[in-house]
């Protein structure tokens, strides 16, 4: 999988490497901003066919170098560059000071920024206006403070006073955005007056800023620019997943108890629903059995609605202990339509108590929220994976929920990794955060991001009872012995795949029945 890493992550790499000889500051420098022009001409082949005009605001440190290494190679392509300064020249980093020295020896000017000014983002340029770049070499990832000062800059990367059809580049990261939590920094109401970038251009690899919280909606397309460097190699480094190997989901040979056994359990009459969705998911996954546990009043209900999914009627706690002596029943589904009542409290204990692969979602959660601790004292039980929404973590985990909402005063802010990777810890098994930047964590701090954003956007996951389904897939891999980690993974991509080989239009029911063209598109590729 792809890392994502930190500010300090990143730093430290650079260090190691100029530390050990391998590139100098300079070097690096000049291959980010290298890799600025090549990707936005890559993304806009038309600005490489001709000079344009770029208004490029550098910043006081390594990003304002990039700015200075940008412009250079623009005007060398024939460009107009119009290049202001935030901050003292005075006072750049020594690399960044020589690009800005190069820059005004070739005839350059550096204009010093400042707000009165706002009109000259207005890039009054002549000719096509679709050839005008705004590149934001401001702050870079190792920002720690909100950005003031800058707001006729911020309009203009939003459209406010400049020609229709002006891009905007991002240098790293797009400036005021936390490059670890992907939160903009000085509060809530701050995204909707930030710079936003057409085009963020990352060094090395993707920040995790680029894919969680507000990143996504200010980077607009991303791209990652080779310096040079390796791999990280830390274990604490964050992955981006991706797509699994056809081998992990396809079949092989044997009879339908080699492949697992779910059980899924519903709650009443009028509830029964979300557990249909959830075994359906299950079986579609390759469960080689699926068998919905049911209350006594929900019998009728669920048999005129099922077919290859079983039923059971399990009353109660004792009766799911006693339906767990068989062995074949590998993993249990628990949560959709649950209830909130004592029945699915004890289900739940029970289900963990009997060491079983289990996933427990929606009330299966929601009926511990007034005794977190006590459905984290059987969690790291037997494998376990809990798939909190938003409300539902807050409710287990409200300390760590209002650190990863409260406003953004400083940086690096509290992200949703260090969220799912604290509640993963306490509750001793793997925690999958869900969202449009879904966050997997495991207790040994092992941690992977599933975003469905950029290319990967689906829109159409925010219906009812997608959650649902995703519940069943996980329960269907653990079934078939998948790690709680990997079923959990490979659940989130799947889930985010099925909506968009069905696009628009898109209900919770067609998730399992669009799983099939996904899995064979794995086998195709």
């Amino acid at each position: 999988m792809t890392e994502l890493l930190t500010a300090a992550q990143m730093g430290a790499l650079e260090k190691a490497a100029i530390e050990s000889g391998q590139v100098s500051g300079l070097e690096l420098m000049e291959r980010a901003g290298r890799g600025v022009v090549e990707a936005a001409f890559a993304r806009w082949p038309d600005l490489a066919q001709g000079p344009g005009h770029a208004a490029i605001l550098c910043g006081p440190g390594n990003n304002g170098g990039d700015g200075f290494v940008i412009a250079r190679l623009l005007r060398e392509w024939g460009w107009q560059v119009d290049l202001w300064l935030f901050g003292d020249p005075d006072k750049l980093p020594p690399d960044a000071r020589a690009n800005h020295d190069r820059w005004c020896a070739m005839g350059g000017a550096v204009r010093p920024y400042a707000e009165d000014g706002a009109g000259a983002f207005a890039v009054a340029a002549e000719g096509d206006a679709d050839r005008v770049l705004i590149v934001d070499a401001l702050f870079g990832t190792g920002l720690t403070r909100p950005v003031e000062g800058v707001e006729a800059f911020a309009q203009a990367t939003r459209g406010v006073g400049v020609p229709k059809g002006a891009r905007v580049v991002a240098v790293d990261i797009p400036s005021g955005l936390c490059a670890d939590s992907g939160r903009y920094l000085g509060g809530t109401e701050q995204p909707d007056r930030a710079i936003r970038a057409d085009l963020t251009v990352s060094f090395h690899a993707a920040k995790l800023g680029h894919y969680l919280a507000d990143g996504p909606r200010i980077c607009g397309a991303l791209a990652v620019a080779d310096i040079g460097l390796g791999a990280s190699g830390d274990p604490a480094v964050a992955r981006l997943v991706g797509a699994p190997s056809p081998d992990l989901l396809r079949k092989g040979e044997g009879h339908k108890y080699g492949h697992g056994h779910a059980l899924i359990l519903s709650g009443g009459a009028g509830r029964t629903g979300a557990a249909r969705l959830a075994a359906r998911g299950a079986l579609r996954i390759g469960a080689g059995l699926v068998t919905l546990g049911v209350p006594p009043d929900a019998q009728a209900e669920v048999a005129a609605q099922i077919t290859a999914v079983m039923m059971r009627t399990v009353p109660d706690a004792a009766a799911l202990a006693e339906m767990l002596k068989d062995a074949r029943l590998t993993a249990i589904g628990l949560g959709p339509g649950l209830g909130l009542d004592d029945r699915a409290a004890g289900l739940v204990e029970a289900a963990l108590r009997a060491g079983r692969a289990c996933v427990l979602d929606a009330d299966a959660l929601s009926v511990f929220a007034d005794r977190p601790e006590a459905l984290f004292s059987l969690t790291g039980e037997a494998p376990c994976v809990l798939t909190p929404h938003g409300g539902e973590f807050r409710r287990l985990f409200p300390d760590l929920a209002d650190r990863k909402t409260g406003a953004a005063t400083s940086g690096p802010a509290f992200s949703r990794v260090e969220a799912a990777r604290a509640a993963a810890a306490r509750a001793g098994c793997v925690v999958l955060l869900k969202g449009a930047d879904t966050v997997i964590a495991a207790p040994d701090g092992c941690v992977s991001v599933h975003a469905a954003c950029y290319d990967r956007a689906a829109p159409w996951l925010a219906t009812a009872g997608a959650g649902d389904v995703l519940t069943g897939f996980v329960a269907g891999l653990l079934a078939r012995g998948m790690a709680p980690m990997r079923a959990a993974e490979v659940s989130a991509w799947c889930h985010v795949e099925a909506a968009r080989a069905f696009g628009p239009g898109l209900i919770a029911e067609d998730l399992p029945e669009a799983l099939p063209g996904v899995l064979r598109g794995l086998d195709a590729g």
